[in-house]
């Protein structure tokens, strides 16, 4: 089958000047040993390969378990090695998406290879994962992903710093959904400063849980994500999963629980002492936040900031920071961070 069979003659003609003459460029040939997991890489309707199409400006056409790649040798070996990395994911029964390219793709720029050299590969032949009964595996994105992933497992506390999309909430909240159905800790505890971005919401009505749920919405979604919607409703109601306003944390100690504070950017110094204070036996905490959108009043230190910087080399305390190029949610939202970081350093 000829690689643009069934495309109108105007269509191919425009996507060979979209991607550069790339179709007179020289050829890589990859085949696939299985079938069906060739078809999970290209993506439904090939929507993969067109968007890696667009990411690297190469010519990518699927024929059975066989990927054909035209563009620049640089780019067309960029594309290789990104397809073979996401075979690899679906080997081992994982989704392949449109997110995994993007972060498959920033990976293989930053290391320049996604495969290591044969021994370093054996000791890390894949990326860290967390596992839950809904979801099953679910595995690193990129090299930051997996750092974050290793330091929920090896510290008691991680803070987790950098700009939205690049997966810390939802890591956070699936580690700790993994934590409580291994039976690790008892219960998750879950919460976030009352702080709006940039609005005024007013006097909510309803109970403290409805109260506080518009602000803990992100971390519901994440919730879903890796629990069934009955045994979240079930934690709720039996206080395995409890939704605790910053403000009534003072005084409790927290035993055999996952912690969660998101936004921790917007918690006041006070606040922050308070809430790591509430660490008791057997728990784990985790800090996200985005040090670049914090909404306190002008002049108010952050509490995750001063956090950071106090805690720094404290045994037992781990921190990742990621950056604009770990941002896996969309190519997009990668880009409007990038711009904005570069209007915040005054380039």
């Amino acid at each position: 089958m000829k690689p643009d069979d069934g495309l109108p003659q105007r269509q191919v003609k425009d996507r060979s000047q979209a991607y550069g003459g790339a179709r007179d460029a020289p050829e890589i040939k990859i085949a696939f040993e299985d079938n069906r997991l060739a078809s999970v890489v290209a993506g439904q309707y090939d929507q993969n390969l067109a968007h890696l199409e667009r990411r690297l400006g190469v010519l990518a056409n699927a024929n059975g378990n066989h990927i054909i790649i035209r563009g620049t040798s640089e780019a067309a070996e960029q594309a290789r090695r990104v397809l073979q990395s996401l075979y690899e994911r679906a080997r081992a029964g994982e989704i392949v998406s449109i997110g995994d390219v993007d972060g498959a793709i920033a990976e293989s720029a930053r290391q320049g290879s996604l495969f290591p050299p044969a021994d370093e590969a054996q000791q890390r032949s894949t990326f860290e994962q967390i596992a839950t009964r809904k979801r099953g595996a679910v595995r690193a994105r990129n090299a930051a992903q997996d750092a974050y992933l290793r330091l929920l497992r090896r510290c008691e506390l991680v803070f987790a710093e950098g700009p939205a999309g690049t997966g810390k909430t939802w890591l956070a909240v699936g580690h700790a959904v993994s934590l409580l159905e291994q039976g690790v800790v008892e219960r998750l505890v879950l919460s976030r400063p009352a702080v709006e971005a940039g609005e005024r919401l007013g006097f909510l009505p309803g109970d403290m849980r409805e109260k506080v749920d518009p602000y803990l919405r992100p971390v519901y979604d994440a919730l879903y994500d890796f629990m069934e919607a009955r045994h979240v409703e079930r934690g709720l109601s039996t206080g395995v999963i409890e939704i605790a306003p910053l403000a009534f944390m003072r005084g409790r100690t927290l035993t055999n629980a996952a912690i969660l504070l998101d936004e921790a950017q917007n918690c006041t110094s006070m606040q922050m002492k308070m809430f790591l204070t509430r660490l008791g036996e057997g728990s784990r905490m985790i800090v996200t936040g985005d040090p670049s959108q914090i909404d306190l009043p002008p002049g108010q230190v952050s509490g995750l900031v001063e956090a950071v910087r106090i805690l720094d080399g404290v045994e037992g305390i781990g921190r990742i920071t990621f950056k604009e190029a770990d941002v896996v949610r969309h190519e997009l939202v990668r880009r409007i961070v990038k711009a904005y970081d570069e209007v915040g350093r005054g380039t």
